[in-house]
This record gives structure tokens, C-alpha cells and sequence, in this order.
């Protein structure tokens, strides 16, 4: 947990009730609010309350309580909303497009035709796709 980074986070103050947020769910451990800048109606932020940057600095046990309350919210939004489907979202570090540094989950409820386009797939080299799953294997075993 990075000490002294919540004085300075958004979602930190929102946790506080310091930034107005439309709370959709908070227990101990996990806050949820909608998104101020939606992909779609509903999309919702999952936030542990506790101040972590990402996947990479969370300790599981904090991790695993912040994905019962994804799933839990990912049903209710669906069903509230009618929607056709949900992606759940984690976006960790600058370059994969994390905007907050504090740990947290969008569930964007989708609907047919809303126009979200899903990222572009791409074809592996020969001998790649071989080549980059034994990298991940023995990263595993380190």
C-alpha cells in the first residue's frame, strides 16, 4: 500500500464522501459508484477501500473480497438495467490506460448495437505464440 498517496487520490476522497459519487454499493472493504464519464448508463467503478495502486501492489486476500462484489454488481447491473451483457475492465499502469492509481474494476453493462468496439486481434508470428507462453511459464516459476 502506498502511504501518503490517498491524501492526493480521487477515489480515496470519494471513499471519504470529500467528492460526490452516486454509491451503488459499500461494505468494509469495497466501495462502488457510477463512472462520471460512462461508456454506457451504469457503468460502475469497484474500489477497495484500502489504497492500492493496482493488481500489481494488492495483497489477494484484498483482491479476492473486491471480485465477489464485481460479480455480485455485474448480476444487478445486467438485471436492473436490461443490458445484453457486461465486460468487466481493469486497466493497470500508464500504459494500459489507468487514469486513477487506486486499484479498481468497470463493469460496463453492454447493449446490442451500442457501438463499443471490442480491441482489434492480432496473428503471431511463427514460432511466437511457443516462444511467449514458455517466457510466461518460467515467470511463474520464478
Amino acid at each position: 500500500m502506498s502511504m501518503g498517496a490517498e491524501f492526493d487520490c480521487l477515489f480515496c476522497k470519494i471513499i471519504q464522501g470529500k467528492v460526490p459519487s452516486a454509491k451503488v454499493y459499500e461494505d468494509e472493504d469495497v466501495f462502488a459508484f457510477l463512472d462520471i464519464n460512462p461508456v454506457n448508463p451504469g457503468h460502475t467503478l469497484v474500489v477497495s477501500k484500502k489504497h492500492f495502486i493496482n493488481i500489481f501492489d494488492v495483497p489477494e486476500e484484498e483482491l479476492k473480497k473486491l471480485i465477489v462484489v464485481v460479480k455480485r454488481l455485474s448480476r444487478s447491473i445486467k438485471e436492473a438495467l436490461g443490458a445484453d451483457g457486461i465486460n468487466i475492465e481493469m486497466n493497470n499502469e500508464k500504459g494500459a490506460g489507468q487514469l486513477i492509481n487506486h486499484i479498481h474494476f468497470h463493469i460496463i453493462p453492454r447493449f446490442e448495437g451500442d457501438g463499443l468496439r471490442h480491441w482489434p486481434g492480432k496473428e503471431y508470428q511463427e514460432g511466437e505464440k511457443e516462444e511467449i507462453a514458455q517466457k510466461i511459464r518460467e515467470k511463474l516459476e520464478e
